[in-house]
């Protein structure tokens, strides 16, 4: 009640969309009677596509598509989306529109799958790493393993190509201190929810914070991963 009440009394519901909600944030909204419904959508689909309905919240999904939009699972996992509010295409620019438009389908370029008809988002298709021997690797996953921690506050992780994955780690202010064995103790620990390959081999870490002021992080706090990666390129090179 007194958090509620922070926010007027009155509020019913909050939206989420332009980034994965937290899985622990959702779930503890939900659980203080903040029901916190998580969307999905586009630009190009003016904008969205789906969202959880308030009276069946599946946290870590977008919920089902709305009755307009038809939403399909290509053979490499990508979303395609198809419907009346899907954009005509950009404007004066044909190259592009062939690109994600194809048979009608706009294709999102967003990586998913489907759990009992709720639409549930694994990763963007530009930043899944693939290894050598072929299989897909999710960083956005294991990132989320790594800051779920209460010693790190962000990390990247590399290794597309590679015979296995490191790890740039910011450490949160509390924990500046700590020393490489410490963090290695809880590498090993978050390395136990992993898969083998999906697993953190080598790590090191900054001091600096990604922000959207020294331009490491979008405006709706998304990593910049190609600029982040090439400040850094010598460090993760240095771990192999």
């Amino acid at each position: 009640k007194k958090i509620k009440s922070q926010f007027g009394g009155e509020l019913k519901t909050f939206v989420s969309g332009g980034g994965a909600l937290d899985k622990e944030v959702g779930i503890f909204l939900n659980a203080i009677g903040l029901p916190t419904l998580q969307g999905y959508g586009l630009t190009e689909t003016s904008p969205v596509v789906s969202c959880n309905p308030i009276n069946d919240i599946r946290v870590e999904t977008v919920g089902p598509p709305f009755k307009g939009n038809k939403v399909k699972i290509a053979s490499d996992g990508e979303i395609l989306v198809k419907g009346e509010n899907v954009m005509l295409g950009y404007w004066n620019n044909q190259e592009e529109t062939n690109k994600v438009l194809k048979d009608g389908w706009l294709y999102t370029g967003d990586i998913g799958i489907f759990e009992n008809g709720y639409l549930k988002i694994t990763d963007r298709k530009k930043d899944i790493l693939i290894t050598p021997g072929g299989d897909n690797i999710s960083p956005v996953k294991i990132e989320n393993e790594l800051s779920n921690s209460k010693f790190i506050d962000q990390s990247i992780v590399y290794g597309d190509n590679k015979p296995y994955l490191v790890a740039l780690l910011v450490l949160s202010e509390d924990n500046i201190h700590l020393t490489n064995d410490q963090i290695q103790k809880e590498i090993d620990n978050i390395n136990k929810n992993l898969s083998k390959i999906e697993k953190i081999k080598k790590f090191f870490f900054i001091n600096e914070k990604f922000s959207i002021e020294n331009g490491m992080l979008t405006p709706t706090l998304k990593l910049k991963r190609f600029k982040i990666i090439q400040k850094y390129k010598n460090e993760f090179e240095k771990l192999y």
